[in-house]
């Protein structure tokens, strides 16, 4: 099983839904870093089940222990341990699901793929593994934020057949995001798309999503062509995350119906450096970054688990009707919008150290150019 991700800022995941606990092993985090459970633990709230009516009713607070890798309140650039314990497990939810494997769950594959697998939940294919990378994404972001000043919002901008009206992305903050359950900046798109998962969860249905997401003042020249270039590893860390269906950069799927006439981006001066007039290119060229905001939208199915009585067969093939229990969110989506943001970081984070790592004046740990980030 794959389970780490990045090539100079790594970090590995650990734990499945119903264990004792998850969590993640940062390796690579530059030293002198300031850092405390309070930075992580704003991400970790954003992300935790029972946040309203629109989410899962599992109480969880998902609070986050730094084991190690931290002494006074500074990285100390050996691998940061970071622990979250499970306290409302409930695997007697799932004994009556042990011989069907629930339709377009993961239940089916990770048993042919490993012949054994996690007894409560989705165990590892379930969301709860994200919390491990948000935890490290809040450090990565953090990082970012104070050597390039890089700011990464996501938002929820479609659920089901509501979509929000075109927001200009500059605009958008965290703030904004956060005034509604939902994670829409538009309120009154927000209230819409609130009803359809409410009504979808009393119909024991669920619905998806899609969330927008915007990287800002991402120096030009980060990334790694050919097979590491900008988006493909956006692509890859999105991609990653449970229920994804798609991913697309800039004008996206919209982009093949222009003319390049249409679509190219014409530079022009803005104060002492280039940019570009329009983004369809989404902040990326070539697989590098342009210096223009990185631009990009991700697709989330319905929740696969739901309560509505379903035809299916067990793993003998014998037909049943399955009565899903356990707790669920009807829609995933305005829990992912932190996990959106924090893959993003991670992403972002390695290839800078990546970037500083190929100029002769810094060396493997110098993101900060020596210098300590408070």
């Amino acid at each position: 099983m794959s389970s780490s991700f990045g090539t100079i800022f790594r970090v590995a995941t650990f734990g499945e839904s119903h264990g004792l606990g998850v969590g993640a092993v940062v390796d690579g985090c530059p030293p002198r870093i300031s850092l405390s459970e309070a930075d992580i633990q704003q991400q970790l709230d954003r992300r935790r089940p029972g946040q309203s009516d629109l989410t899962t009713p599992r109480q969880e607070y998902d609070e986050v222990t730094i084991l190690s890798g931290v002494e006074n309140g500074r990285t100390l650039g050996t691998p940061i341990a970071l622990f979250v314990a499970n306290k409302d497990q409930r695997t007697s939810d799932y004994k009556n699901l042990l011989p069907v494997p629930r339709p377009s769950h993961a239940d089916y594959t990770y048993q042919m793929k490993y012949g054994v697998r996690a007894t409560g939940g989705g165990g590892r294919a379930s969301a709860r593994e994200t919390i491990g990378r948000v935890a490290a994404g809040a450090i990565a972001a953090k990082i970012l934020k104070k050597t390039y000043n890089i700011e990464i919002v996501a938002w929820v901008s479609v659920v089901g057949s509501i979509e929000a009206p075109e927001l200009y992305p500059g605009t958008i903050n965290h703030k904004l995001v956060d005034r509604t359950a939902v994670r829409c900046p538009d309120m009154e798109a927000a209230e819409k798309m609130a009803e359809e998962i409410r009504r979808a969860k009393k119909e024991l249905d669920s619905v998806g999503g899609i969330i927008s997401c915007i990287c800002r003042n991402v120096p030009p020249g980060l990334g790694e062509p050919v097979f590491d270039k900008m988006e493909a590893k956006l692509a890859r860390a999105m991609l990653s995350i449970p229920a994804t269906k798609g991913f697309e950069i800039g004008s996206g799927f919209a982009g093949t119906r222009m003319r390049g006439s249409e679509h190219n981006d014409p530079f022009v001066l803005k104060g002492d450096h280039l940019g570009t007039i329009t983004n369809n290119s989404g902040g990326v060229q070539g697989g590098i970054s342009n210096g223009e905001p990185i631009f990009f939208r991700v697709a989330f199915k319905p929740t696969s688990t739901i309560g509505k009585p379903q035809m299916t067969a067990d793993f003998s093939g014998q037909e049943v009707v399955l009565e899903a229990s356990g707790r669920h969110d009807p829609c995933v989506v305005p829990r992912a919008v932190p996990i959106v943001e924090s893959m993003a970081a991670l992403v972002i984070a390695d290839l800078a150290l990546r970037q500083k790592l190929n100029g002769k004046a810094f060396c493997r740990h110098c993101l900060t150019g020596g210098k300590e980030i408070v």
